[in-house]
């Protein structure tokens, strides 16, 4: 990265007010400068991996010194401009989401993951912000990352003012909650720093009491292993046995720190399309989803972030999710019997990860 361009004061003033500004009209709500340094959170992630609360997340462990350093990662770079966008949709209704939880016939994706893929929302407008600046002010270093390069960013965007670390280790804002992505730009511009916010959670800990598994193991602290977001996505083997019941219908991540928090109750929404529903993934049932194929899986979730899981784990984790709809107290006969067909029918031909859970399913709903 080379930085050719001289600004005064103020006119790195000027142009972070400026930046502010056209950030919002790309849809982004919040923007803020912080420097690389990243202190002890460097210390603190060393010591997570170390005590193996990554689970299978090898990538964590292999880019350790990079994430540590964004100087590392992108030579050059003094300053990380952290952005937010809210993908909580103006309909979204928590009281229904938590209807949904409780009716065994559900599959419940993560919200995040019902509309298109925010890699790629968030990476482009990122690169059309870092175009629109070097038409401003000439030829700048820079490169945008969103969830997609070995960086802490919710460390960064905490340091650059976005919000506080809540004790379930996601970001939170008075204003926005916590249900929002997050976007960087590394630039070569020592641009004027923003200050950080100060924690706001108080006394409440709803969110380490909900949880399912138990995975906020202490205030601020995350074992992934337990988590059902990551046991449903970046988890590529077996769903452990302890965790089967707990996750529920939770066939694509988890929302349930996010639903019971008080400040996401009153949290602005989003007026982006990109992150509307498709396909009926806010009010499908297991037995609609166990029906895709392959190929409907493939491109019903094109342009989405669940396709990467792939098909197995897609499959393994309905199987989970109508398990438990089969040993539910609460399902008519008649619909378990349509589950359970479905299961019996896929098991002859299914690949072994998938058929040990439906194996699982089948014979837990006798226990």
């Amino acid at each position: 990265m080379t930085f050719n361009t001289s600004l005064s004061s103020t006119e790195e003033s000027n142009l972070r007010h400026w930046l502010g500004e056209e950030a919002a009209k790309l849809g982004f709500d919040q923007l803020r400068i912080t420097d690389t340094y990243l202190g002890s959170a460097s210390e603190r992630l060393k010591q997570w991996l170390a005590d193996g609360r990554h689970g299978a997340m090898e990538y964590m462990e292999r880019h350790a010194e990079l994430r540590s350093d964004p100087q590392l990662l992108v030579p050059g770079t003094v300053r990380v401009i952290c952005v937010s966008m809210s993908y909580l949709l103006p309909e979204g209704d928590f009281d229904k989401e938590w209807q949904r939880l409780e009716d065994p016939t559900q599959a419940v994706v993560s919200i995040y993951a019902r509309g298109r893929d925010y890699h790629k929302v968030l990476r482009n407008r990122l690169q059309e912000l870092s175009k629109m600046v070097e038409s401003k002010i000439g030829s700048f270093g820079y490169r945008v990352f969103t969830d997609s390069a070995p960086l802490m960013e919710v460390e960064l965007a905490r340091k650059a003012g976005l919000g506080w670390r809540g004790k379930h280790t996601l970001l939170l804002n008075r204003n926005y909650g916590s249900m929002f992505f997050l976007g960087e730009i590394l630039v070569d511009m020592p641009l004027p720093l923003d200050e950080e916010q100060e924690d706001h959670c108080g006394t409440c800990n709803a969110c380490m009491t909900v949880c399912p598994t138990q995975a906020i193991t202490a205030p601020y602290q995350l074992d992934a292993r337990r988590c059902i977001s990551y046991l449903t996505i970046e988890n590529p083997g077996e769903i452990p046995l302890e965790f089967r019941r707990a996750m529920g219908n939770r066939i694509y991540g988890c929302d349930d720190c996010q639903l019971t928090c008080p400040w996401n109750k009153f949290s602005k929404r989003t007026q982006l399309s990109d992150f509307a529903e498709r396909h009926g993934l806010g009010h499908a049932t297991l037995l609609q989803l166990w029906s895709w194929t392959e190929s409907d899986f493939e491109k019903r979730h094109e342009g989405s972030a669940i396709r990467r899981i792939g098909y197995l784990r897609w499959r393994r984790n309905l199987a989970v999710a109508m398990g438990n709809a089969l040993a539910s107290p609460d399902l008519a006969e008649p619909e378990k019997d349509l589950i359970r067909q479905s299961l019996q029918e896929a098991l002859p031909s299914a690949q072994p990860l998938v058929a040990e859970h439906i194996e699982w399913a089948l014979s837990a709903a006798k226990s």
